[in-house]
């Protein structure tokens, strides 16, 4: 009878907590993009609702839509976990296939849940750990020729190409190798030009940015948490875009505050650097609207004050 007391209050206690998965965005998309987006207010949950598409891949004949003027074609398949492209100047693209580390614990039910709920999408994949070449056809059609470029790599994200020197920002480290135009494969190790943060790797992804005359790289760093709940030691330096001298590897913070900018770009026209930014979960399916910003040298973004005040 206990048994069946202590099973029946997990099912309810499970329901209970899987309602708020069932609260939908209640903003249309246009609503909340531009200068001022519309603010709901914040709400609680037991649960935090989440809209987690479910993972499908092309159906044969079929594309998805894209804008009018533009035009979608598959040109690879199969690939382990693909997060991050990069277009080198022979026109060949390299493919960050990787994944988070999976080093953070999971410590509450909440967590639990919404690992079950994200892994409909895919995201709990097991990412390859390496960067793999694609180069055209030479017919021009079909699927392009793959290579795998660079292996054994720990959670690989941004790449940049300054010179004849490729830089690969892995979870915990920015590593530079050797490149030849043309070359399908870089069998040499990489040497570590600057450590990054990879405590408790809540968010994992290094975006890497390289300056217009190739002596910096800009590195955008996440935070280690939704709003500090990890603990404030693991914050250190998160939140972050760091700058890194190609020459010597020494960083400093270049930018504050900006909770996970997972893509950093250069304005054209201006040359003003731009950052996308994802914001904080679990207050509400339309908060906070993920933001496109031009980002300051020394500018603090907002997360958390509580958390940069206190390190």
């Amino acid at each position: 009878m206990a048994k069946l007391i202590a099973g029946s209050a997990f099912v309810i206690t499970i329901s209970v907590l899987m309602s708020g998965c069932h609260v939908r965005a209640e903003y249309d998309p246009s609503q909340q993009a531009g200068a001022n987006p519309s603010i709901p207010r914040a709400r609680n949950f037991f649960a935090p609702p989440m809209q987690v598409p479910k993972y499908v891949g092309w159906k044969n004949g079929a594309t998805p839509k894209v804008a009018d003027g533009l035009k979608i074609e598959k040109i690879a398949s199969g690939l382990v976990h693909p997060r991050q492209i990069y277009t080198l100047p022979n026109g060949d693209v390299l493919v960050a296939e990787a994944n988070s580390p999976n080093e953070e614990a999971v410590t509450t039910p909440k967590q639990v849940i919404a690992g079950l709920i994200e892994a409909r999408s895919g995201k709990k994949a097991d990412g390859a750990n390496r960067i793999t070449l694609l180069r055209k056809p030479a017919n021009g059609s079909g699927e392009w020729e793959r290579y795998v470029f660079i292996d054994h790599l720990h959670s690989p994200f941004g790449m940049q190409l300054v010179g004849d020197t490729l830089y690969v920002a892995d979870t915990d480290a920015i590593l530079k190798f050797p490149y030849k135009t043309g070359e399908t494969t870089i069998s040499e190790r990489g040497v570590e030009l600057a450590d990054l943060p990879d405590t408790v790797n809540h968010h994992w992804t290094k975006a890497l940015l390289a300056s217009r005359d190739g002596k910096k790289l800009y590195v955008g760093v996440g935070s280690n948490s939704n709003v500090g709940e990890n603990g404030l030691e693991v914050e250190y330096r998160r939140a972050d875009i760091l700058e890194v001298d190609t020459a010597t590897g020494a960083s400093r913070i270049y930018a504050a505050g900006i909770r996970n900018p997972t893509g950093l770009q250069w304005e054209p026209a201006t040359g003003r650097l731009w950052a996308i930014a994802n914001e904080r979960d679990e207050i509400g399916p339309d908060l906070v609207p993920d933001y496109l910003t031009s980002v300051k040298e020394n500018a603090f973004y907002g997360w958390s004050k509580s958390t940069r005040y206190a390190i």
